[in-house]
């Protein structure tokens, strides 16, 4: 099902389509590059998760002003590991990204209302990823740890500030906690990057203050 595309000014969001796919990875490359390592893993990560079953097409987004696209966001099912026993289904979200000439003008709010209020629509209950407060509470996200979800593969003692949680429909956790498990998909392997990476012009790699990997 294809979502209608939703204006606001010159600004139109819409399903992403096949032949969007390499135009929106170097969305993704140049919106990423050197920001969390030198170079960038994200445009092969959105390039395999569009084949994964846990992959949500309905989700899968892009932003476009005119006819360039300017932005996109995905998101994926996973799980929360009950401590009461059973998975409780939830989405995780990213990569997104707004064009870095066009970031800090509240099109990447605009972008995520838009996706959240989307899957809320779809019946989803709950989103957790990994981003920063500072910009994403705006949007209604919370420090996870606040609702008792604890991410998988952090002592608990850790700082989890990084992780981060919105109900889409309120009350849908119920008080219920547990561990939230990052889906497989987004574990890419660097040989596998440096070789999708060889298909996008040459870049210089650098390593910066600020990286974390």
């Amino acid at each position: 099902m294809q979502s209608k595309g939703k204006t606001v000014t010159d600004i139109i969001i819409r399903n992403e389509l096949p032949a969007d796919y390499r135009v929106v990875e170097n969305l993704v490359r140049d919106s990423f590059w050197n920001i969390y390592r030198p170079g960038c893993y994200e445009h092969y990560v959105l390039h395999v998760l569009r084949d994964d079953p846990a992959f949500v097409k309905e989700l899968d987004f892009v932003m476009e002003r005119g006819s360039k696209i300017i932005g996109q966001n995905v998101f994926v099912r996973t799980v929360i590991n009950d401590d009461a026993g059973g998975d409780i289904p939830v989405l995780t979200m990213g990569p997104i990204c707004i064009s870095p000439d066009l970031q800090r003008q509240g099109l990447g709010k605009r972008l995520l209302d838009f996706c959240l209020e989307k899957a809320a629509s779809l019946g989803f209950g709950v989103v957790l990823f990994e981003g920063n407060i500072g910009f994403y509470g705006k949007c209604g996200f919370v420090y996870a740890s606040s609702l008792g979800i604890r991410y998988h593969d952090i002592p608990e003692d850790a700082d989890s500030s990084f992780f981060l949680c919105r109900e889409l429909i309120p009350g849908y956790l119920n008080g219920r906690t547990g561990v939230y498990q990052t889906p497989q998909v987004y574990y890419v392997s660097e040989e596998d990057v440096l070789e999708f990476d060889k298909g996008f012009p040459e870049r210089e790699k650098l390593k910066l203050p600020g990286q974390i990997f």
